[in-house]
């Protein structure tokens, strides 16, 4: 069965083969991911290769830094994703519309608090980070760069946020692949030719994120489906930021909880010198890798279940998670093993220090063989979040990722071992692994949180609508442009208040060669028959 994409790009994953949604999605996620984490890589190659151990240390080091303060705000964008993939998963076009401009707004607000925290922050967390003398002034000059241009990175996020909410993955890849080869060919350009040392590898970083956003803000303005953006209409919608301060402050809190343990734990390793900031920094690069599957389908699981939710379609939100957690899973162990059998060779491309070597294979060969632990809990997560409940793995994360795996550390920091910090990732791995599990069989794991908050605001604006409807002496106020969405809502929210009533109708409306009301309601598409 073919898969139909909107003229705009969109894909509305409430009909079809679940399976093969799900991986066309996913598959361009993934991709434009590998391009990023390549150009990351050869980024690192490049400075370990031309500027040595210690520009090394400073560049390969710097990501728990910066998802300890960037994590937040991305939490904030994977929010306003859940709002809007269930909007356009209930047809909810004014929703959807508000909440788009809504989080551009809050992200350009939000890049200016972030590049002046950053450029406070970074060097006074990087003595506390313990970062070796030798490498602090490297250090502190690549943070400076990087935090002087986040605006790129937060807007991006933001845009591709919005274009995955709705289905489009493919544009966000198209971007990532410019931007990739963008930085690679700037990197060469400032530091061999240039000799701009580490800020020369931070300015090519910063011009390429903002390539990206440009890009993709272009591809909004440009649309022709419900995600349209104006820049005109660019304004903060109270409601619709509540919305996306409920579902993305935990997912931030979260991001920033585990960047915090992750900073703890590179204050670990760098108290045993800069050849062993080398050798982990070379191994977290290429765990990126391995984390790309858990990415992608961690994105697919969470747009899917948000639309299959924000139509009422709870058994197919079910079937979808439960697919994309199996697939998660599977190609994380396959990439741990490989990972776990050429670990020396691949931390050599780095760094040829034996040293080096040694320190990024061992924690590599601890690792590796627990990726599906890595995995599920990650893929759980994405469940919750598309189901409106980013609470639970934030409490989750907080309890086994942060302070079981902090107090870890400090019972072991005596014997001064790296196998403890290295053991300390699939320890909690599999705590909360074994928590997610307990907690995913539960009755009603998907259903109490959106269905139930979709049953008032239908009973809402049932009511409202009740209320327009009586003669009043006083004249009319004109309402937003918008806002003349809601008349052709009123077919879906039938559906919807059908659906929560009997679930039995919902298969009936699916299967019974019908038509679901797109974009607003205004293009009425053939309804295929489900398929899993």
């Amino acid at each position: 069965m073919k898969i139909h994409f909107h003229d705009s790009g969109t894909l509305l994953m409430t009909e079809g083969p679940i399976g093969r949604q799900m991986i066309t999605f996913a598959i361009p996620i993934f991709l434009g991911q590998l391009f990023q984490q390549l150009y990351n890589t050869v980024d690192t190659i490049i400075v370990g290769n031309l500027l040595g151990d210690h520009a090394l240390s400073a560049v390969a080091s710097s990501g728990n830094l910066i998802m300890l303060l960037v994590g937040f705000f991305n939490g904030l964008s994977m929010g306003a994703s859940v709002v809007i993939s269930q909007a356009f998963g209930a047809g909810k076009q004014k929703e959807l519309t508000r909440t788009i401009h809504t989080s551009i707004a809050l992200g350009l607000l939000l890049s200016i608090v972030l590049a002046l925290l950053g450029r406070w922050l970074s060097p006074i967390i990087l003595v506390w980070m313990q970062t070796p003398p030798e490498v602090l002034p490297l250090s502190n000059s690549y943070f400076e760069v990087y935090f002087t241009g986040i605006i790129g990175l937060v807007l991006y996020n933001i845009f591709s946020a919005i274009l995955r909410a709705v289905g489009d993955s493919k544009h966000p890849l198209y971007f990532l692949m410019i931007s990739s080869g963008l930085n690679v060919v700037m990197d060469l350009v400032f530091i061999a030719v240039f000799h701009w040392g580490v800020a020369g590898a931070a300015i090519a970083t910063v011009i390429s994120q903002a390539v990206s956003a440009i890009l993709a803000l272009r591809t909004l303005l440009k649309a022709d489906g419900p995600h349209r953006v104006e820049l005109t209409r660019l304004r903060i919608h109270w409601p619709q930021l509540k919305q996306i301060v409920r579902y993305g402050i935990p997912t931030g809190v979260q991001n920033s909880i585990i960047s915090l343990a992750n900073v703890v734990v590179q204050s670990n390793i760098n108290s045993f010198g800069s050849l062993a900031m080398a050798g982990c920094g070379a191994y977290s690069k290429v765990e990126g890798f391995v984390f790309l599957p858990i990415m992608s389908f961690g994105m697919a699981i969470s747009t899917f279940v948000g639309q299959n939710l924000g139509a009422g379609d709870t058994d197919r939100a079910k079937s979808g998670a439960s697919f994309g957690v199996r697939c998660s899973c599977a190609a994380a162990e396959v990439v741990g093993v490989l990972f776990f059998l050429f670990a020396p060779s691949m931390i050599w491309l780095f760094d040829q220090n034996p040293e080096v070597i040694a320190f990024g294979a061992l924690r590599a060969q601890t690792n590796a063989l627990f990726y599906f632990l890595l995995a599920y809990s990650h893929a759980i997560s994405a469940v919750c979040r598309g189901a409106g409940k980013p609470a639970v793995p934030m409490n989750v994360m907080l309890v086994c990722w942060c302070l079981i795996r902090v107090g870890f550390l400090w019972i072991t920091a005596p014997f001064h071992n790296i196998a403890f910090v290295n053991w300390v990732y699939p320890m909690t791995w599999a705590l909360s692994s074994i928590f997610f599990f307990w907690y995913s069989h539960r009755k009603n794991f998907l259903t109490s949180s959106i269905l139930a908050a979709g049953k008032d605001e239908s009973a809402k604006e049932t009511a409202d609508e009740n209320v327009s409807s009586r003669p009043v002496a006083a004249p009319v106020l004109a309402l937003e442009a918008d806002d003349a969405a809601d008349e052709e809502n009123k077919e879906t929210m039938l559906v919807l208040n059908s659906v929560s009533r009997n679930e039995e109708s919902s298969r009936s409306i699916r299967g019974g060669g019908g038509c679901r009301c797109v974009d607003g309601g205004r293009n009425l598409r053939p309804n295929p028959l489900d398929e899993n």
